[in-house]
């Protein structure tokens, strides 16, 4: 019989759907117990989801775990604890559901995209994106934040980045919806197609990259795209099949992390007032430790799995080979042995050693300076512009263990504070 655990990380619609003080007491309890915990596969849209998986929730185990990807392996999957099929794995997940030598391979050559060059000729389309958007708020005086704030900064840094046609950005962004959000009845009403859902929404956003692929190697203009589709390393480029499933790996991670960073952290602003006060006293000061404390808390991506090429010992466990391991970073982040009083945010928190972005090694996010950056800039002008922007309702959170999302998101700033 399995071992009944303070918490169940196979219950969607208990434990994924509980208010996060519970999350964050039912984690504390796991981190708690010794060893490293087991759990039944969750429920699944797949045929075969596989065997159940080990739940890593303290940062040493996660960090070890990271740093030894020759045994904790992506290839079989790392975005989702269910057995998918390996066409599946590869069309979604790109270069992080792949190990070295490919893995490698791969990030060299997308890493043409993400030069420090190419990144500062980013920043002013990211302040200028930044204002915008504030200046729809003030003209409004309320908003859907997620929609309006949240998702836009990122979606469109990222669609003008590869140079996707502004007439395309919504596009993309739905798609996006429901490959994040498939287990969500809003995004994905018919919970018995989940799966066609997912290849339908995939298979959409391939073609659109695809057919801009095709355009840039022919007519190559100064985007991401001409960049990748004509990067050669060691006489090697990118399939259109890699670029595609790049581009969705690209619009996915790199839209919803940072839309839900954005989103937790106008939450937090107005649960915490003392720490609205503290960030607009002294901006210059605290933008880049609350940017960080942000991601710490939000831990938008909640984990990854890994499957174990050969046994290992990890908390006094032993796992066996083929066992699935999910790192769980939210829990990490929370990780009292590094973090005092973790679930308090705290914008200057000092240090801040969390995993937000990933553990080290070589899965680390490729675009985390860009979310950085992209964070920063939509705080920076709210909080000039807007200081008192509220909160004004529950958040909707997404249902997902993957993903800590938000849905929808009301905020409101008075007539004075604008």
């Amino acid at each position: 019989m399995p071992i009944q655990h303070a918490a169940d990380l196979s219950d969607l619609d208990g434990f994924w759907t509980a208010p996060i003080v519970e999350r964050a007491a039912g984690f504390a309890a796991l981190r708690a117990e010794s060893g490293v915990p087991w759990f039944e596969q969750p429920p699944s849209a797949f045929v075969d989801p596989g065997d159940g998986f080990y739940a890593l929730t303290r940062l040493d185990d996660i960090a070890t775990a990271s740093r030894t990807p020759g045994v904790f392996r992506s290839g079989s999957g790392a975005t989702s604890v269910a057995d998918t099929p390996p066409e599946f794995t590869e069309f979604f997940g790109s270069m992080i559901n792949t190990d070295d030598p490919r893995h490698a391979r791969l990030r060299r050559i997308v890493s043409r995209g993400f030069t420090p060059r190419r990144l500062q000729d980013l920043a002013e389309v990211v302040d200028r994106t930044a204002a915008s958007i504030v200046d729809d708020l003030v003209d409004a005086g309320e908003c859907d934040a997620v929609e309006t704030i949240s998702a836009r900064l990122p979606l469109t840094v990222i669609c003008e980045m590869m140079g996707v046609p502004r007439s395309q950005y919504r596009f993309v962004y739905d798609r996006t919806n429901v490959i994040l959000g498939a287990a969500d009845p809003e995004y994905v009403p018919d919970s018995g197609d989940i799966v066609g859902a997912l290849l339908r929404a995939g298979a959409e956003l391939a073609e659109l990259m695809r057919e801009m692929g095709r355009a840039r190697e022919a007519t190559p203009t100064g985007d991401v795209t001409s960049a990748l589709v004509n990067a050669e390393i060691d006489g090697e480029r990118l399939t259109p099949d890699e670029l595609a499933s790049f581009f969705i790996l690209l619009v996915v991670a790199g839209n919803e992390t940072t839309r839900n960073a954005i989103s937790w952290g106008l939450q937090l602003l107005t649960e915490n007032p003392d720490q609205r006060a503290a960030w607009l006293a002294d901006p210059d000061g605290v933008t880049p430790g609350a940017v960080e404390e942000i991601v710490r808390w939000a831990s938008p991506v909640i984990y990854m799995r890994r499957t174990l090429s050969e046994p290992a010992v990890l908390g006094g466990t032993e796992l066996p080979v083929d066992a699935k391991v999910a790192l769980f970073y939210w829990a990490a982040n929370r990780d009292p042995q590094y973090f005092t009083d973790p679930d308090r945010f705290d914008v200057r928190r000092s240090p801040n050693p969390h995993v937000g972005f990933g553990g080290p090694g070589p899965h680390f996010c490729l675009g985390a300076h860009l979310a950085r950056r992209e964070i920063a800039a939509v705080f920076t002008e709210l909080l000039r512009r807007t200081p008192d922007v509220t909160v004004t309702g529950e958040p909707r959170r997404l249902r997902s263990m993957f993903i800590n999302g938000i849905k929808h998101l009301p905020v409101a700033v008075s007539a004075r504070g604008r």
